[in-house]
């Protein structure tokens, strides 16, 4: 068969019956997922004939592949480098357009050619050093300083660039960590239920009804919300309550953002003013409820403490304010910020360690030229960047990191 070419044709079983009628197509190396050899079956899509063919084929010697090992075969072979590898996951696991732009991005290397133009840049001051080193005659260590702080500042830059988008990077790839939180019975699981056009909570006039932690996610205008419902904040002696309501002050540590619902009908009790002052170093959008019934709630006592933008009074019985609600959370996931489209973005909390890393040794690096350090000691935190920034794209990683990696792969690919 030519390389990468469908066949049409039959498949039989061992004892000549016909399975299924398939296309077939090889590709040979190099120019496959893997670099390698690779051969695809491509069969109707019933569970009998896929679980038919798939015994026949191991039978004949194949083996199931491990989590991952598609890719792990691609990085080691060169195809992909170790970044672009765990983009692979993120693609396939997205839940949203900009998650997915973002995770197409790494995977066709924007991450990478910016990683790796910070590394070729410190390659480059470990050689100025060594230059210095082997031929001291030639008096060159006060301009080789110059040209190595010059450059460190440059990587600090690229650096310092990546750094910023890992906030941003971090909500499309796992969601925006989003707690609803209020005292008993002002509609907090109403208002879960409305968000998710769904009955996903149970929602009664007791006090108290919900008593644990309900999450679920959901698109917002394009970001991604981890939402938690939680059970109300108030002093109790029921005993499931209590656990409840130390789970919800948990959610709320956790949290990047936080929807404080309040009873809008009613004037603010202390138990709202105790929740307010558990908010304060936290983004917060305030949900004034049940405005149907009118508004009695001292709403400017909350202006003092939370930006008046991110009050929305609100009706979750009778759907108003939801939009002004979307819109508010919105603008506290970005912070008013454009969106970084189409360029590298950082969402990998073990990229992010390992920038920082880098960051730090660059850093102790320049504060060592300034005080007058030998190039020869200073080269050590250099040479500490490099390989931290090697292990994001795999040119210094240890086996043990990429078998970890590649562990958490839940499908062969």
């Amino acid at each position: 068969m030519p390389s990468r070419y469908m066949t049409y044709g039959l498949i039989f079983d061992d004892e000549g019956s016909k399975i299924d009628e398939v296309l077939a197509v090889i590709m040979r190396a190099p120019y496959s997922y893997t670099g390698e050899d690779v051969a695809e079956i491509h069969c109707h899509g019933g569970i009998v004939p896929i679980r038919k063919i798939m015994e026949l084929v191991l039978r004949k010697g194949a083996r199931m592949a491990e989590p991952g090992e598609f890719t792990k075969r691609g990085f080691l072979n060169g195809r992909i480098d170790l970044a672009q590898s765990e983009a692979v996951i993120d693609v396939i696991t997205s839940k949203t357009d900009e998650g997915l732009e973002n995770a197409m991005n790494q995977l066709q290397g924007e991450l990478s050619v910016k990683v790796k133009a910070a590394m070729d840049m410190l390659l480059s001051m470990l050689a100025h050093i060594e230059a210095s080193i082997d031929f001291p005659e030639h008096d060159i260590e006060e301009i080789t300083a110059e040209t190595i702080r010059s450059k460190g500042l440059e990587v600090k830059a690229i650096l310092e660039e990546l750094q910023d988008t890992y906030y941003e990077g971090r909500i499309q790839r796992e969601g925006l960590s989003t707690a609803i939180i209020g005292r008993p019975n002002v509609g907090k699981s109403s208002l879960l239920n409305l968000l998710l056009k769904e009955n996903r909570a149970i929602v009664t006039d007791i006090p108290g009804t919900t008593r644990d932690i309900i999450e679920e996610y959901l698109n917002v205008k394009g970001v991604l919300i981890k939402l938690i419902d939680t059970a109300g904040l108030r002093e109790t002696e029921d005993v499931v309550e209590k656990i409840g309501v130390e789970r919800t002050k948990e959610a709320i540590n956790d949290a990047d953002l936080v929807i404080f619902i309040i009873d809008a009908s009613k004037k603010l009790d202390p138990e709202d003013m105790l929740i307010a002052s558990m908010l304060k170093d936290k983004r917060v959008i305030v949900s004034a409820n049940k405005i149907d019934m009118g508004i009695d709630a001292e709403l400017d006592l909350l202006e003092e403490s939370f930006n008046k933008e991110r009050i929305i009074r609100m009706s979750v019985k009778d759907k108003k304010g939801i939009e002004l609600l979307e819109k508010a959370i919105w603008d506290a996931a970005y912070s008013g910020n454009v969106k970084t489209r189409g360029s590298a973005v950082v969402s990998n909390i073990r990229h992010k360690s390992l920038i920082d890393k880098a960051h730090e040794s660059i850093d102790r690096a320049l504060e060592a030229i300034d005080d007058g350090i030998p190039l020869d000691l200073i080269s050590v935190d250099i040479r500490d960047a490099w390989r931290f920034l090697g292990e994001i794209t795999g040119d210094t990683v240890e086996e043990d990191i990429i078998t970890e990696i590649f562990s958490r792969f839940c499908i062969g690919k």
